[in-house]
């Protein structure tokens, strides 16, 4: 499993912006896929968790109704495309990718992505 986001950049507030991660290897029958971000002197929190089991998504509160993930299977790709960007949604973004099999957890992380939204 390989993860790579892209995507990222400088928008201005009330802007938007789709990020994506290309996630080679990925079974979606098996894999969750999330996305965190981490913003500079804080620690990296989950922003949304697509589930392997019925494929739908949960949002973290403060991007709730401002972001949509959505899943290209064909591409192995996910994006993560976001609406009404705030400065505080400056972050890197990062996709990880759980995969269970027989009872156990393995976790992979991908390079982040830059996303600035000024004011």
């Amino acid at each position: 499993v390989q993860l790579q986001a892209s995507g990222g950049g400088l928008v201005q507030a009330g802007g938007s912006l789709r990020v994506s991660c290309a996630a080679s290897g990925v079974n979606f029958d098996a894999d969750s896929i999330g996305w965190f971000r981490q913003a500079p002197g804080k620690e990296r929190e989950e922003i949304s968790c697509t589930s392997y089991s019925d494929g739908v998504t949960r949002y973290k509160d403060s991007v709730k109704g401002r972001f949509t993930v959505s899943r290209d299977i064909a591409k192995s790709m996910v994006h993560l495309q976001m609406n009404n960007l705030k400065p505080e949604d400056t972050a890197v973004y990062y996709c990880n990718l759980v995969r269970h099999v027989l009872g156990r957890e393995m976790d992979y992380w991908g390079k982040g992505t830059q996303v600035t939204v000024s004011s």
